[in-house]
């Protein structure tokens, strides 16, 4: 046999170009090529080369990011590229598999150059790829390998075919490794400018991977914050303007004459004695005790009749019109209701 000769006569139509180049030794020995047969091709000089254990690259020169990406999942996966099936009858068309790879998916800054991070250094830099794979998954890390275990598997986004992580987790795992403040900040400033994820969500994630006990990473996350509240309130204005509401006052806080503070409001309606305000909480460990005290202000502004609108930055995102309907109806309905409580505005 030589490097021109077929593999095999099933088609390939299902895989990809780098797939097709990229194998490992259970498929290539489908295809009828012995174990010798690899060894031959994968001699000094010859038209193979391995890239991991059991995955070889037919054809000679340096692999390209997406053949390496290839091969770390087929290292990784439990059930790589799964082949076409032998047809029930002759004739009969030809019955396929499921494709692509079962638990493993790309993470850490390979998956941040994936969903196209201008922070995350190019694929072909990395010395390493990070793979995720569920805990129990007998596996060691091997050349470009880097593998990272977790209990429970995320769904995974497909970027070209290739399975990669969720930002929030590709973020965890690449910040696990990161000791320098400024490319932490950057990569997760990135995360919510660029819109790929609400902070909240990368805050649970760092805060499940114990993170947030690092100096370097806690101030990050403090900018990361304050960054998604800037963002968040810039959408509340735009609801606002572009829905046709009525002007609220903005940032005030609600006091009973001659009484304590009721709490600060991202946006109020006195002649509604309507409150709007943004949950930008983070899931930290505080987070049952910082819910609590949200919850009773909503209770006491409520007894007052005070109608309170909760409203996250991931609703703003994603469904700024029905935000919109909603706060539309709670000042519409104002006129239903008896007179609210008197109470005091007083700015922020």
């Amino acid at each position: 046999m030589n490097h021109n000769t077929p593999l095999s006569p099933r088609p390939l139509r299902h895989l990809s170009d780098a797939q097709q180049r990229v194998m490992t030794t259970a498929q290539l020995r489908a295809r009828g090529v012995s174990t010798a047969d690899i060894n031959a091709q994968c001699r000094p000089g010859g038209s193979w080369q391995q890239l991991l254990p059991g995955v070889y690259l037919l054809r000679p020169g340096p692999a390209t990011s997406e053949e390496r990406l290839h091969a770390v999942l087929m290292y990784a996966a439990r059930c790589p590229v799964a082949e076409p099936a032998v047809p029930a009858q002759p004739g009969a068309a030809e019955a396929h598999a499921p494709q692509g790879y079962a638990d493993a998916m790309i993470t850490g800054l390979a998956a941040l150059a994936l969903h196209r991070f201008a922070a995350a250094p190019p694929l072909l830099s990395l010395d390493r790829v990070d793979v995720l794979v569920p805990r129990l998954r007998r596996l060691r890390s091997t050349g470009c390998v880097r593998i990272v275990r977790t209990p429970g598997m995320p769904e995974p986004v497909q970027v070209g075919g290739i399975p990669v992580a969720p930002v929030p987790r590709a973020l965890a795992d690449a910040v696990a490794d990161i000791t320098d403040a400024g490319v932490v900040r950057r990569l997760l400033t990135e995360a919510v400018r660029g819109g790929h994820c609400e902070p909240a969500a990368v805050v649970r994630e760092l805060t499940h991977a114990r993170l947030l006990s690092r100096p370097h990473v806690v101030d990050a996350v403090d900018s990361l914050l304050a960054e998604g509240r800037a963002i968040a309130e810039d959408r509340l204005y735009r609801l606002v303007t572009e829905h046709g509401l009525p002007d609220p006052v903005w940032n005030v806080d609600l006091r009973l004459p001659g009484g304590p503070l009721l709490g600060g409001l991202d946006a109020y309606w006195p002649d509604h004695a309507v409150a709007l305000e943004l949950d930008t909480r983070a899931p930290r460990q505080d987070d049952d005790a910082m819910w609590s005290e949200y919850a009773r202000k909503r209770e006491h502004l409520e007894r007052l009749g005070i109608t309170v609108v909760h409203v996250t930055p991931k609703k703003l995102r994603d469904s700024m019109e029905q935000q919109a309907t909603v706060v539309r109806t709670a000042l519409m309905a104002s006129g239903d209701r008896d007179p609210a409580a008197y109470v005091v505005v007083l700015p922020r």
